[in-house]
C-alpha cells in the first residue's frame, strides 16, 4: 500500500469498477442536459445510453469543470488522512480545470505543510487520459514514490496517442470545431473527420476522410504508424466510443488481429458526459502508447 493519494478527473472516462481496481481517486465533472444539472458520474446519474438518445433527439448539453472549492474539499480528504496526493487533470487544452486544481493545492500548502500535493496536466482525454492513470497506477505498485512518479508523468505523458473519429459532424459544428458551410459540405461527401490530441492537449482535425469503413482504416493506421515497437506492441490499448459500440468492436478488431503482442484484449470504455457533450453520439477513440506528440 502506497502512503500516496493517485486521483484524476471523472473524464478519463474509465468505469468505477477499474477506477476501484486499480485504486485510482475521481473527482466529477457536472453537466447540464436540457438544463437539468448532473454529475459526470461514469454513467451512474443518467446512464450513457440515455444521455446519447437525448443528444440524438436534440437535446442541449452544457459541462462545467470541477470548481476550486470542490479540489479544495477533496484533496482535505485525503490530507487529514495524512496522506500525500498526485492529482492529474484533464488536459489544459480542453478544460480549464488545471487552474482549479492548482489554485485549490496552494490554498492548502499552508494548512499542511508536510504533505506533498501534486497537480499534474495530463495533456490527454477520455481513455487516453484513462490509459495515462492505469499505467501510473502499474508504476505506484511497482514501488515507485510520488516525486519520481511525479516526473515520470512529466517526462512520458506526450507518449499517450489519441485518434478519434466522428459519424456526425453537427455536434462539432455546434461547439465550433467546424464551421456550418464545411459541416454542411461534409455532410453531404459523408466526411469523417480523423483527429488526434496535440502536444498541447488540444483536439485537433488531422484528416477528412470520406466514409466510416476508411477512417476505421486510417485510424488503423496511425496505430501502426505511431506505436511502440509498431507491429510488436506489447503495451495496453483502450477505445472508447459514444453509444457506436459496433464501430468500436470493428477498430478493436483490426488492431488484435494487427497487433499480436499487445498485452491482452483491447479494452472497450463509453465516452463520458462531459467528453461526450462536445462529440456527441458516433464517436470512437483509439488510445495507445506511441511516439513522442510533436505538432
Amino acid at each position: 500500500m502506497s502512503n500516496y493519494i493517485l486521483s484524476c478527473c471523472s473524464t478519463a472516462d474509465l468505469d468505477e469498477q477499474h477506477l476501484n481496481e486499480r485504486d485510482i481517486k475521481y473527482i466529477c465533472f457536472h453537466f447540464q442536459l436540457n438544463d437539468k444539472d448532473y454529475p459526470d458520474d461514469l454513467g451512474k446519474s443518467i446512464s450513457f445510453k440515455d444521455f446519447y438518445d437525448s443528444m440524438a433527439k436534440g437535446a442541449m448539453t452544457k459541462t462545467s469543470q470541477v470548481s476550486v472549492g470542490e479540489y479544495t474539499e477533496y484533496f482535505e480528504s485525503f490530507l487529514k488522512d495524512g496522506k500525500d496526493i498526485l492529482h492529474a487533470t484533464l488536459s489544459s487544452g480542453i478544460s480549464g480545470t488545471l487552474n482549479s486544481a492548482t489554485i485549490a493545492r496552494d490554498q492548502l500548502k499552508d494548512k499542511y505543510p508536510d504533505r506533498k500535493i501534486y497537480v499534474v496536466d495530463s495533456l490527454a482525454a477520455s481513455a487516453g487520459y484513462g490509459l495515462l492513470m492505469n499505467k501510473l497506477a502499474d508504476l505506484r505498485d511497482q514501488g515507485m514514490g510520488i516525486d519520481d512518479l511525479y516526473q515520470w508523468t512529466i517526462d512520458h505523458r506526450l507518449e499517450c496517442q489519441h485518434w478519434f473519429f466522428v459519424s456526425d459532424l453537427k455536434y462539432l459544428i455546434r461547439g465550433g470545431r467546424v464551421s456550418k458551410v464545411a459541416g454542411a459540405i461534409g455532410s453531404v461527401l459523408n466526411i469523417c473527420p480523423l483527429m488526434n490530441v496535440d502536444y498541447q492537449g488540444r483536439l485537433i482535425v488531422r484528416a477528412k476522410v470520406r466514409g466510416k469503413s476508411a477512417v476505421i482504416k486510417a485510424q488503423v493506421e496511425k496505430m501502426v504508424q505511431l506505436a511502440t515497437n509498431g507491429l510488436d506492441y506489447d503495451g495496453d490499448c483502450y477505445i472508447s466510443n459514444s453509444d457506436c459500440y459496433e464501430d468500436a468492436r470493428a477498430v478493436a478488431d483490426l488492431i488484435e488481429e494487427k497487433f499480436p503482442k499487445m498485452k491482452g484484449k483491447v479494452k472497450i470504455y463509453s465516452i463520458g458526459t462531459t467528453i461526450g457533450s462536445h462529440t456527441g453520439p458516433g464517436t470512437v477513440a483509439l488510445f495507445f502508447w506511441g511516439s513522442q506528440r510533436v505538432d
